[in-house]
């Protein structure tokens, strides 16, 4: 139970996007289209999920004065593995997300969970935060991705909504990010606020 409690606050309680407002870079620079914010989303919840877990298993025999560089390194090596396999078998989506890539090391959502959480918990608890902080992060690229393709091409996932001529390019470029961000943020804001 405690675990489905954790999955579930990650998704919305403490969502990276919208309520940490953690991983900017990515969410502005990776949501052009659904597919590659929700590519990136699952990229990076990969990461959050095996780094969590092996932080987790190692906490006991990391040294304090060393904490941080290890937890980098963990997630570095896990970056790499996702950088690797997307290169190998999904070179169209590697080239698309480009340098956001290698950057996952440096999301503050990765350093962040491990410090604040698997350092402190077992290794199940830890995998199910990164599960949760994971979805959450994916859920929130795709829906902003899916608005700006919408009002920007006039697609979802590719397929054909209205047409083209109708859509604006400005959602498509990086003024378009910020825009539809601050729009959902303050979605987000009015919905949990009525709770």
């Amino acid at each position: 139970m405690k675990a489905l409690h954790t999955i579930l606050s990650g998704i919305w309680q403490r969502n990276p996007t919208f309520v940490l407002i953690l991983g900017m870079c990515p969410t502005l620079g990776t949501t052009s289209s659904a597919i590659t914010g929700m590519s990136m989303g699952l990229a990076t919840m990969l990461v959050l999920i095996f780094s969590n877990a092996a932080i987790s298993a190692i906490k006991g025999i990391v040294p304090d004065k060393v904490r941080i560089p290890a937890f980098i390194v963990v997630i570095a090596s896990f970056v790499t593995v996702v950088q690797m396999v997307m290169q190998a078998w999904f070179p169209a989506l590697y080239a698309a997300l480009g340098i956001f890539i290698p950057l996952i090391v440096v999301n503050c959502i990765l350093l962040g969970r491990a410090e604040a959480f698997a350092s402190k918990n077992p290794v199940g608890l830890s995998i199910a935060d990164g599960l949760g902080t994971g979805l959450g992060f994916t859920l929130s690229l795709t829906v902003i991705g899916c608005v700006r393709e919408f009002l920007g091409a006039g697609t979802v996932f590719g397929c054909r909504i209205y047409s083209a001529d109708y859509g604006s390019l400005l959602f498509i470029l990086a003024p378009g990010a910020f825009i539809v961000l601050g729009l959902l943020l303050a979605l987000f804001n009015i919905i949990t606020d009525r709770k």
